[in-house]
């Protein structure tokens, strides 16, 4: 449930009083959580310990090949294998490669979806999302593996309420995600350096966080080889059929890849693998990001004193270490293009709308110099939901894509769910209609 400002400030200057005394706030939550709460039971999407046998299944193995090597496909081969499964994952560049949707250097993990009409469900699965991160980097420490998930908290800012700020609230009420109801004041306490004029509403939901991208699926692709898996670099298609069958997929060069399943998680590159079937189905557009570059010494946009935050027309966040890369603007973005020859830079004739950000929320940083930009493809379903369904022609072969621009903060539960769908091991049977493969294309009822 929501709770005012003035009876919560003094657990969040708590929580910052540890981050000065150098304690880890995600430690110190997560320590005085499990005293409370149980993770619950599945598969988790955390590195096993050395050591330690992954969970398998008895009789014969399924030989399985993932084309793609993004969000879907990465976490849903790490699941496969640990349910028993042998999993060989195929993709043209790599794992968190420049071109891929998933390879940008950091992903925003919140859970609120008043926009959506599936939002119940994505708030649910974003909150254990949360978690899973927390888990993957706690485990990740005995194999070295760096830290990718910060707590930063979400702060989202508007002038006046709407239905997507109260259905917002109704979905965390539901589920029980704890959240502040800010007002200017408090807002202009905890964070003097945020302005919004004419506030209306605020919403705080801290336990949201950031994942540093790019090195979260390198973290992945290592503990998925560690285990077993393989992952090979060249570019794959629909290969030789047999029936309602799909036998092989094809390598380019003439190899082929053979497997009793195959999943094809294609990301921007759907509507050119299956051009028929894809191209009125997945809306292709290219978001623009900007890392501004901190005052020298100024730690006010960095982690952990800022907040991600959502104003109207961008989101974003602090910068993050290690990496530092900048304080992180996210303003639309453009028409998109083929993803293997599209440019990855933003023009200069896209700077503005960022710089009017800084200069309206920030000022602080007006005129800051921009360290870095980013230009990554994003893919939309009609629904604006998941597509994980049945190739309609081909019972072995699975679609896993319609990111929608949300789909990376879900990785570590997607993959989980998706891997017990094909394996038949299904538990959640009644979320699969949402996220099947509608006759519904873009261009109809006004999409």
């Amino acid at each position: 449930m929501g709770v005012e400002a003035s009876n919560s400030r003094r657990l969040w200057e708590l929580g910052k009083s540890t981050e000065r005394m150098g304690i880890d706030r995600r430690r110190f939550i997560g320590t005085t959580m499990a005293a409370g709460i149980g993770l619950g039971a599945g598969v988790r999407a955390c590195p096993v310990p050395r050591g330690r046998a992954a969970a398998v299944q008895t009789g014969r193995s399924p030989d399985i090949v993932v084309v793609g090597a993004g969000t879907f496909g990465l976490w849903t081969a790490l699941h496969l294998q640990r349910l028993g499964a042998r999993v060989t994952v195929i993709d043209a560049y790599g794992p968190a490669n420049s071109r891929s949707t998933s390879g940008g250097e950091t992903r925003g993990v919140r859970t609120s979806y008043g926009d959506r009409e599936h939002g119940l469900h994505w708030t649910r699965w974003a909150g254990q999302a949360i978690e899973r991160w927390t888990e993957w980097d706690e485990l990740g420490r005995d194999r070295l593996l760096p830290r990718v998930f910060f707590t930063t908290g979400d702060l989202i800012m508007r002038e006046e309420t709407s239905q997507y700020i109260e259905q917002t609230r109704a979905q965390w009420d539901t589920v029980g995600t704890p959240y502040e109801l800010l007002t200017a004041d408090e807002i202009e306490y905890r964070w003097p350096w945020i302005r919004f004029d004419n506030l209306g509403i605020a919403l705080y939901e801290p336990a949201a966080g950031v994942v540093r991208a790019r090195r979260a699926l390198e973290s992945v692709a290592q503990v998925f080889e560690d285990e077993g898996g393989t992952i090979q670099i060249g570019r794959a298609s629909i290969g030789v059929r047999d029936g309602r069958s799909l036998q092989s997929v094809t390598v380019e060069g003439g190899d082929s890849l053979r497997g009793d399943i195959t999943l094809f998680a294609c990301g921007p590159w759907f509507p050119k693998e299956f051009p028929s079937l894809m191209a009125n189905r997945i809306r292709i557009s290219i978001g623009h990001v900007f890392y501004f570059a901190l005052p020298p010494g100024d730690t006010r946009f960095a982690f952990p004193n800022m907040p991600s935050y959502g104003v109207p027309g961008c989101t974003g966040w602090p910068a993050l270490p290690p990496d530092h890369r900048g304080f992180r603007v996210r303003t639309g973005g453009r028409p998109g293009d083929d993803p293997d020859t599209s440019d990855r830079w933003i023009p200069p004739e896209s700077h503005e709308r960022p710089r009017q950000v800084l200069e309206r929320h920030f000022p602080d940083l007006v005129g800051a110099a921009i360290n870095e930009t980013r230009a990554c493809h994003y893919e939309s379903s009609v629904t604006r939901n998941f597509i994980i369904d049945h190739h309609p022609d081909l019972d072995n072969v699975w679609l896993l894509g319609g990111g929608s621009a949300e789909a990376f903060k879900f990785g570590p539960v997607l993959g989980e769910y998706i891997a017990k769908r094909v394996l038949d091991m299904d538990d959640e049977p009644e979320l699969a209609e949402g996220f099947a493969l509608t006759d519904e294309e873009f261009g109809a009822r006004g999409r």
